[in-house]
């Protein structure tokens, strides 16, 4: 069974080849200065003209989104939801929903209508689903004050839990890694985590930001990297 898994982030397309569970290609593009605009377009192009795939498992991490409780059912104010945390685009975004029933909780957000219907063209198989959801359900929650931080390219996710509960879910686009730092020490004070009270995990490109990782150690006493990026293994798209 071929698979493939495709990972948009704001500035970013990663995908994996998987035959049979094994990862036969895995590549990364990022839109930079130098590269076309439309370079996520063209390379989604490419990707899905290689072969002809059995199914298509596509994840979002694009920062578009709002956080409800679970059941709630007024999805004609997703767009609105949304637009509370970034502006929406209804003639080119697609609104989509996805359900966390380990935390009760659910996520609406937006994708780009040019590439969803570019994947749905294809007429297999498609799952598509949020990072926030999918990063959620791998979190094994223990403690009583927990962050949680999955890095990319870029771009970072968080949790704030609390005792089982979700405190705040946010996806931030920053262009450094001092970025990174100030806007969780920042969410820390909002919220009431106290540094030394609450335990941090992170996960994803914890090597390609290794200066948010050493600073954060220098300011908290529980750090413990879960799931490291390596090549073949990304956290979100594994």
């Amino acid at each position: 069974m071929n698979v493939l898994n495709l990972l948009f982030t704001k500035d970013g397309l990663i995908y994996q080849i998987v035959k049979n569970r094994n990862i036969l290609e895995e590549k990364s593009y990022f839109v930079t200065e130098e590269t076309p605009a439309n370079l996520i377009e063209e390379k989604l192009d490419e990707v899905l003209l290689k072969q002809r795939f059995d199914e298509i498992q596509v994840v979002s991490a694009w920062n578009h989104f709002t956080l409800m409780p679970e059941g709630f059912s007024e999805h004609e104010a997703g767009f609105d939801l949304i637009a509370f945390n970034a502006p929406a685009d209804k003639e080119k975004e697609e609104l989509m929903l996805s359900i966390n029933k380990k935390f009760n909780v659910q996520f609406y957000y937006t994708f780009p209508k040019n590439y969803y219907k570019k994947i749905k063209e294809l007429a297999v198989p498609v799952h598509f689903n949020f990072s926030g959801e999918k990063f959620l359900n791998s979190i094994n929650n223990k403690n009583s004050k927990e962050i949680h931080i999955n890095l990319y390219h870029n771009q970072c996710e968080f949790f704030a839990i609390d005792n089982k509960k979700i405190i705040l879910y946010n996806n931030l686009d920053v262009n450094s890694e001092v970025d990174f730092l100030y806007f969780i020490m920042f969410t820390l004070s909002k919220i009431g985590f106290g540094i030394n009270e609450t335990s941090f995990f992170a996960y994803g490109e914890t090597t390609e930001n290794e200066t948010f990782i050493s600073e954060l150690q220098k300011f908290v006493r529980n750090l413990k990297i879960i799931f490291d990026n390596i090549p073949n293994k990304n956290f979100i798209l594994n």
